[in-house]
């Protein structure tokens, strides 16, 4: 699983002449990475940060940032961006989602960039829970379960987040060039799990924000077809990897741990909200 991740001298971005197979895109319709085949395996190039050139088989990265791009914003592109990619592309399984540990176990959040992932792994980190990881959710499947590896101890959020959440005694990890979040890093005032935890629940979040507190079971289709969504893949023509990774999905979802949570995005329920998951994550698992 180790990526061995170097930064080369920077250079301004050059025309690439193989086309794209694959691009990522802003919720604003800004294109954020272009993926290209090369020789030597990939190139992901994040427009005017810089490129990154991942090994066929995913266990090398180099880093080529564009000129005047700080060595912090290389470096946290490659850990939030290119690492779980690179990851993916090594045959893990690796969600965007955020989790956290309650008793024993790990519980995940998943949905669109602005439903909430890191202000509930936030809410919990900040109130006697721990969490593993704020994106970039690794599983690695393990005879008596599927287990959720820690990631970079860290959480970004916007400024409404922090301010309900953090107090000024955490420490806050250098500014990035591409976002406006703030990282903050774990401590005593934001809780880290630095253990792998058996997944409990996986919830999925309600694009409604307005939306009353409850708790839906999904089908196995259901839940499969957001798991696709949310999952970082490297490259999506591989037949023989996209083969795999459906069957890693579909045994996930055989068990039932899948909920679509709707609530209220309120900072003042917050604490009724984390209460609520604690309680429907401790129980046995039902159909509701």
């Amino acid at each position: 699983m180790p990526v061995k991740f170097t930064t080369a001298p920077a250079h301004q971005q050059q025309i690439v002449e193989s086309a794209c197979f694959h691009q990522w895109v802003l919720p604003d319709g800004r294109n954020w990475t272009h993926f290209y085949r090369t020789a030597h395996g990939y190139l992901l190039r994040f427009p005017d940060l810089g490129d990154y050139e991942v090994s066929h088989d995913g266990t090398e990265v180099i880093c080529f940032p564009v000129p005047s791009v700080t060595e912090e914003t290389s470096r946290h592109l490659f850990l939030n961006q290119v690492f779980p990619l690179a990851l993916a592309r090594q045959g893990m399984l690796v969600l965007h989602a955020s989790a956290v540990e309650i008793g024993d176990s790990a519980v995940a959040f998943i949905g669109a960039s602005g439903m909430g992932k890191s202000t509930l792994a936030a809410s919990f980190a900040t109130n006697g829970f721990r969490f593993l990881t704020d994106d970039g959710l690794l599983l690695e499947p393990r005879q008596d379960a599927c287990y959720v590896l820690p990631s970079h101890p860290s959480i970004r959020l916007w400024d409404d987040s922090q301010n309900a959440l953090i107090g000024v005694d955490v420490s806050i990890a250098p500014p990035v060039q591409f976002t406006s979040k703030v990282r903050f890093l774990a401590g005593d005032s934001v809780a880290f799990c630095d253990q792998a935890r058996p997944l409990r629940r996986i919830y999925f979040l309600g694009e409604n924000f307005g939306s009353p507190l409850e708790f839906v079971s999904m089908s196995p289709a259901q839940a499969l077809i957001e798991l696709v969504k949310h999952s970082f893949l490297l490259d999506i023509e591989m037949k023989e990897m996209l083969a795999a990774h459906f069957e890693k999905l579909s045994a996930l979802v055989s068990q039932p741990l899948c909920y679509q949570l709707n609530f209220p995005r309120s900072f003042d329920r917050l604490a009724a909200i984390r209460q609520a998951i604690v309680e429907h994550s401790t129980h046995e698992n039902r159909v509701q």
